[in-house]
């Protein structure tokens, strides 16, 4: 799984006109599922965002994670991600997971989120989907499952 994690003051996803899911300050999580990937991708993935300490301390330094701020965060399907394009100018997405598996998978993180007590808002899978952020800092990490085993 990859991920691109976002700090955030405020975040929020549209479809068809009707926002779908709306958080304040928290992390922005726009994820895509890779073929091969599996629950302990998801495992690797969670831990992370709620461990990862890029929020601000007393002092201002990033030292804080998610659920000791106590932010939300919105989780996005983005296939896009496992996009290649090293090779001429149409992207290939042969990397990115079955749409079965990247469902399973993607709601799988936002219940295991849930389940450990971290607020969770999520896009639409496979809608097209409007998204607005106000990342803090700017704060933007990317996060791939297969680099941290």
């Amino acid at each position: 799984m990859r991920a691109v994690l976002q700090r955030v003051t405020s975040a929020s996803v549209e479809v068809d006109g009707k926002i779908v899911g709306r958080i304040q300050q928290g992390m922005m999580v726009l994820l895509g599922v890779a073929k091969g990937d599996d629950a302990s991708d998801a495992k690797y993935l969670v831990d992370k965002i709620r461990t990862l300490r890029i929020f601000a301390d007393e002092q201002g330094k990033m030292n804080r994670s998610l659920t000791e701020v106590g932010g939300g965060v919105l989780v996005v399907s983005q296939f896009t991600l496992l996009g290649r394009t090293t090779n001429g100018r149409r992207p290939s997405f042969d990397g990115a997971a079955p749409p079965d598996l990247a469902k399973r998978l993607y709601e799988q993180v936002a219940a295991d989120l849930q389940t450990c007590g971290t607020p969770v808002e999520m896009g639409m899978f496979a809608a097209h989907m409007q998204v607005a952020l106000v990342n803090d800092g700017p704060v933007t990490f990317v996060v791939d499952s297969r680099e941290g085993r």
